[in-house]
């Protein structure tokens, strides 16, 4: 199994609060990821501002870098995190805090596709790519480091495509509702009040 980083560390715009704040069906987004993730990885923590609001049982780490540079930063705090561990894991897996529908065969599916130790896995549904979701090399930090620090525009499509990447395809979920997408971003007030219609019918 590899650790993994639950990146909580965006500006929230549309969502008006800090997502990791955001309470669904009587839970935080949060307490939903990690119970997704629970099993399936070695070790968790977050990818977040540092905020007495945030309560959150595991380790807890900021940007490596200053400023809002977008999830690729926390992708960078994710992969430096992996390096110190004891067991020096090859990759880390990311996941968005705001996705509280993710596989729960998300990380086996993932580490399934990788061909190396500089490899990366990213999940995609419905034919379009999720990257936030993804299994990281660490051995990649310094070119990601340098990368955000680049005159590029720091996209993750744009990193991504400069590396041996494979996309993993899940299938979305069967509901009375009709099909959920695994990735569905809760970004809004909608999308929250649509979430909460999900969980009341999903097992």
């Amino acid at each position: 199994m590899f650790p993994a980083v639950i990146l909580a560390g965006g500006q929230s715009r549309r969502m008006g609060q800090d997502k990791a704040t955001v309470t669904l069906a009587g839970a935080p987004l949060l307490r939903h990821v990690a119970h997704r993730l629970s099993g399936q990885t070695s070790r968790l923590a977050i990818n977040a501002p540092a905020s007495p609001q945030l309560d959150a049982p595991f380790h807890h780490l900021p940007d490596t870098l200053e400023g809002f540079l977008g999830p690729l930063a926390g992708i960078l705090a994710a992969m430096r995190f992996a390096a110190h561990l004891p067991d020096q894991p090859s990759h880390v897996l990311t996941t968005a805090i705001d996705t509280p529908f993710i596989p729960l065969d998300l990380a086996p599916r993932l580490s399934g596709a990788l061909t190396g130790d500089t490899a990366i896995s990213v999940a995609s549904s419905l034919g379009a790519m999720h990257p936030v979701c993804g299994l990281w090399p660490v051995r990649l930090a310094d070119d990601l480091e340098a990368f955000l620090h680049s005159p590029e525009k720091a996209r993750v499509k744009t990193f991504l495509s400069r590396h041996n990447t494979a996309a993993v395809e899940f299938p979305t979920l069967m509901t009375t509702a009709g099909p959920l997408d695994p990735f569905f971003n809760v970004n809004t007030r909608e999308d929250l009040e649509l979430a909460e219609r999900y969980m009341e019918i999903l097992p």
